[in-house]
């Protein structure tokens, strides 16, 4: 076994940041027995030096992520302070330096992972992400080298904590979104800005780095459609719950029948209850994977928080130093289908639309009509009324999203039409 240790700085010493290097240090000898090498902490980079931070030697603190960076004996940098930049350039520079880089960062892998992978191979290094997506759920590598063999053809799944804890205490409680958005804060699953989990840029993000490497194909952060959950209504899951279904946020990535494109979305969806993840409770997250040969596949477990995450960080730690031993690097970017990224309209699926019409004779037949001319077969209607005003749902077959947008745009000038209270798209069926 090599004596000399391997070196590991840390960039950002946050919740997960000082889990990890707790981690390091309280398993030590079982980190040294499964790399074949000890590994050594030798620096830590923070914004705010004076905190106490237990555990952890002062001395390796420092607010100077770039000279860490450059030090040129760091065997492995781990990038947990998330955002674009300064993380960006650190990682760059980290592989100009010699170092591989374990990283946290979804929105830093989402918008420039190619380049990025780039720039490991050009120097020789290796680029592990596992705790971008999912937290401690093994996820990028099963998908990355155990389905290696495999052709996935769908990926839907929930991968958002605190998005799944809200419409989990609306389903459960009865709560508005407000309501259960408040508790999901005051137990500390949900920030104080909640706007990156509760609109979908998070599983936006997440959906992008799984597209990418499910289908092989170049998905970016840009080319994810998405929608948030904040306009999701008590009324929305009585009605789910009257088809046998629940409401979840939900990230699909599918590749399309003909096999020559892909598409990327994040939205709410009415799933059945039979479906795996309509039993996805609480702020965990659940994956469901869809390929040719393994068949049907199901990642479930905690996404988020501090222990989670820093278990998936140290298992790429562990992997990213066994290849340093090993002098080889692991698997890269793999984007060699190039397929095109359709728009949100080519995706046909299922839609459940609730109308506020006028109550008299003919309004059904009208609405009924629109729908025809704009080729969306109806499966269910049901119209409840009094005084003079009325609530139609209607629950179609699959159709074309395009189609379903100009289907809502034209009953919008219907003079029955009093408004267009909710359209929620059916998934998992």
């Amino acid at each position: 076994m090599r004596t000399r240790p391997l070196k590991v700085a840390l960039l950002g010493c946050g919740v997960v940041g000082s889990e990890v290097a707790r981690i390091m240090t309280t398993h030590a000898e079982d980190l040294t027995a499964r790399i074949g090498a000890p590994v050594e902490l030798a620096g830590v980079a923070v914004r705010r030096p004076s905190k106490v931070r237990e555990g952890i030697d002062p001395s390796l603190i420092t607010t100077d992520a770039t000279a860490l960076v450059k030090r040129g004996d760091i065997d492995v940098i781990v990038e947990v302070i998330g955002g674009i930049e300064p993380a960006r350039t650190l990682i760059t520079t980290a592989f100009e330096h010699g170092a591989s880089v374990v990283s946290a960062n979804k929105a830093l892998i989402a918008q420039d992972g190619a380049a990025l992978h780039a720039a490991a191979v050009e120097h020789g290094r290796d680029l592990y992400y596992e705790a971008a997506v999912a937290g401690a759920i093994p996820l990028i590598r099963p998908l990355r080298e155990s389905l290696a063999g495999d052709k996935v053809n769908r990926v839907l799944g929930i991968v958002n904590g605190t998005t799944n804890f809200i419409l989990d205490a609306m389903d459960t409680t009865g709560a508005g979104y407000q309501e259960a958005l408040d508790e999901a804060t005051a137990l500390g699953y949900a920030e104080a800005d909640p706007t990156a989990d509760v609109e979908g840029f998070d599983a936006a993000a997440k959906a992008a780095i799984l597209a990418g490497i499910a289908f092989h194909t170049r998905v970016r952060l840009d080319d994810v459609y998405r929608e948030g959950m904040t306009e999701v209504t008590a009324a929305d899951f009585a009605s789910a719950k009257r088809m046998g279904c629940t409401i979840k946020l939900l990230a699909i990535c599918e590749r399309a029948a003909d096999g020559e494109s892909v598409t990327a979305r994040v939205h709410p969806a009415m799933i059945p209850l039979s479906h795996p993840l309509a039993s996805v409770r609480g702020a965990y997250n659940a994956v469901f994977v869809e390929a040719e040969a393994a068949g049907q596949l199901m990642f479930y477990g905690p996404g988020a928080g501090g222990s989670p995450t820093a278990s998936a960080v140290l298992g790429d730690l562990v992997a990213v130093c066994r290849n340093k031993l090993a002098e080889s690097t692991g698997p890269g970017d793999s984007a060699y289908t190039q397929l095109p990224v359709s728009s949100m309209g080519a995706v046909v699926t299922r839609f459940h639309i609730s109308l506020d019409v006028a109550d008299k004779p003919g309004v059904l037949a009208q609405v009924a009509t629109v729908f025809s001319e704009h080729g969306v077969s109806i499966d269910t209607v049901r119209q409840t009324g009094k005084d003079g005003e009325a609530s139609l749902v209607v629950v179609t077959h699959r159709a074309p999203d395009a189609a379903l947008t100009g289907t809502v745009d034209a009953l919008r000038k219907l003079d029955t039409v009093r408004g267009v209270a909710s359209i929620m798209r059916v998934e998992g069926e």
